[in-house]
């Protein structure tokens, strides 16, 4: 929207219009105001606002559709530029699962990695203890001022002061549960790659498996014994192609190769560019291609025939009105 109005202030001010395009009406910038006492909040609490055109904005994170404009965070800002791993797991995690996760993260961050979790019970502490010395990494789902689980508030202020910690919702914010999968694209759009632990067939560690594999990282997972429901999740990975990790040295033979520089991308994940107004006709053709189940953006490019700046914008309207929804590996559907 920048690139098309020319200004943050002109993208601003064309919001309502492109939203009644999309068939809502009642769309309207913030109150500055507001945007203000939000800022203020932030920075009482030692925080910082760091938005997604800034130089320190994670670049693999950025490369993603659904990159968050702004991330609150407390802590060091240069962890963002070490390679990072995200390592995830049960909460009711074993003994000797939370151990193997606590030396994976100590030796993985004596080699230099940033270790990325998201500070719940079980592997998510385990990963956090074991890679506090080396260089951690926490993103929470509730606001930065906001201790959950609370038994970790100690640790949380602990990865505050030496290493990041990073939130997406405003201060004062209680985790809710839509915001724990918001968390986990965070996790695995910071990430090279992610370990899974331990976990069952359904959980939020699987939900960032897959929003990692969608993104093109790596996906890892410790093998468990069968008889186990908590080595469950982590068998079916690997069944299904996840590499199988032993030590800290097979997490690193995979993402080695992989180059955050040479991935970064623009904001959003696409280029800068003109940006074409859709007709009337043309916003039909591409919401009769749309429906609740996800699909590809070039799968609608392709079917509408339609130029893809077109297509773009005429999905933007829908977004801005709130009957589009955007989601991992760059799809997109109607809201239901």
């Amino acid at each position: 929207m920048i690139a098309r109005f020319g200004s943050a202030d002109a993208a601003l001010e064309a919001l309502p219009m492109l939203a009644a395009r999309g068939g809502r009406r009642d769309v309207r910038p913030a109150d500055p105001r507001q945007v203000e006492r939000e800022l203020a909040a932030i920075a009482k609490l030692g925080a910082t606002a760091l938005f997604a055109d800034e130089p320190a904005y994670p670049a693999l994170l950025r490369q993603t559709e659904s990159a968050p404009p702004m991330l609150i965070v407390r802590g060091h800002l240069e962890l963002l530029d070490r390679p990072m791993v995200a390592i995830v797991g049960a909460r009711n995690a074993s003994a000797a699962a939370c151990r193997f996760a606590r030396g994976l993260a100590q030796q993985l961050a004596g080699e230099g990695a940033t270790i990325v979790s998201g500070l719940a019970r079980g592997i998510d502490t385990a990963a956090h203890v074991g890679a506090l010395q080396g260089g951690t990494v926490a993103v929470i789902a509730s606001g930065i001022d906001v201790a959950y689980p609370p038994e970790n508030a100690a640790l949380q202020e602990k990865i505050a002061t030496d290493g990041l910690l990073i939130a997406e919702q405003p201060p004062g914010t209680e985790p809710l549960a839509r915001h724990f999968p918001s968390r986990n694209r965070i996790i695995a759009g910071l990430s090279l790659g992610t370990v899974v632990v331990e976990a069952a067939p359904k959980s939020g560690s699987l939900i960032t498996a897959r929003i990692a594999a969608e993104l093109g990282r790596e996906v890892m997972a410790v093998p468990g014994s069968p008889l186990d429901p908590r080595a469950q999740g982590c068998n079916l990975l690997i069944r299904d192609g996840a590499t199988l990790i032993q030590n800290a040295a097979d997490v690193l033979e995979q993402i080695r190769p992989i180059d955050a520089r040479a991935v970064a991308q623009p904001i959003g994940g696409y280029e800068s560019g003109p940006v074409e107004d859709a007709s009337d006709a043309e916003r039909e053709v591409v919401l009769d291609l749309l429906g609740p189940t996800a699909v590809p953006v070039d799968e609608i490019i392709r079917l509408s025939g339609l130029p893809s700046a077109v297509v773009q914008t005429a999905l933007l309207e829908l977004e801005l009105a709130g009957r589009l929804e955007r989601h991992a590996g760059g799809r997109v559907g109607l809201v239901a």
